[in-house]
């Protein structure tokens, strides 16, 4: 390997690990969404006193949301070009900084019992959404308890997102080069004359040769009508 191409392998090795790492952050942060994260004890002269769940995405919609966006971060990680990928992961470090903030208030000042009510509560107050509503309006909500396992695994999982975003924008590697790229203009004349020794009266042949602006009514055998000599068959 040559010293020139060194650089740039290590360039698309680091955009294509921090694509990876921006795809198991997604992955995290939306598996741990789905954890409990909270116990809620309530009292409920009504229909009686109980305890109540909380899920991660019930406490921060926008996990889910942005446990998508890292999973379509990781695709166009993979698929875009240098400039593609450096938007992209700038896209994905904000976004898995932002993620990591539900977890690091939780963990540092706990819950709020006044949103864990609404949340839990939230559609009580209308007959067609009584149903899905966990605790009463007139529930009073005495305790909540953190589960630390759920918001602690989302901030490593944002962080690796972070990670993974910020080396896709700093180090989105070279891009490969395009098929033909380095195909010179008489590399394709002589291909295109080879074929017409070949076939002559093929359609794609001649429109090849009109294209590189070849007569095709020409004898391609005499040097003079393409200024290279005739092909020995």
């Amino acid at each position: 390997m040559s010293t020139v191409s060194a650089p740039s392998q290590l360039g698309r090795r680091a955009a294509r690990a921090g694509a990876a790492l921006v795809g198991i952050s997604g992955v995290v942060v939306w598996a741990v969404s789905q954890m409990t994260w909270m116990q809620v004890d309530y009292l409920d002269d009504l229909a009686g006193d109980g305890t109540a769940a909380l899920r991660g995405a019930e406490w921060s919609t926008e996990l889910s949301a942005v446990a998508v966006l890292l999973l379509a971060g990781m695709v166009a990680g993979f698929a875009l070009r240098r400039t593609g990928r450096r938007v992209v992961g700038a896209v994905c470090a904000v976004a898995a900084a932002a993620a990591a903030a539900p977890g690091i208030k939780l963990l540092a000042g706990g819950g709020d019992a006044q949103r864990a009510h609404a949340i839990l509560s939230a559609g009580s107050e209308t007959t067609q959404s009584a149903s899905h509503a966990v605790i009463s309006q007139w529930a009073e909500v005495v305790s909540v308890a953190v589960l630390p396992a759920g918001p602690s695994i989302s901030v490593l999982g944002s962080v690796l997102g972070l990670i993974g975003g910020a080396l896709l924008a700093l180090r989105p590697g070279s891009d490969a080069p395009r098929q033909h790229k380095y195909e010179t203009e008489a590399v394709r004349m002589d291909n295109v004359r080879a074929d017409l020794e070949e076939d002559p009266s093929s359609g794609r042949v001649l429109w090849d040769a009109l294209s590189a602006d070849i007569d095709p009514t020409q004898d391609p055998t005499r040097e003079g009508d393409f200024g290279s000599p005739g092909r020995t068959r």
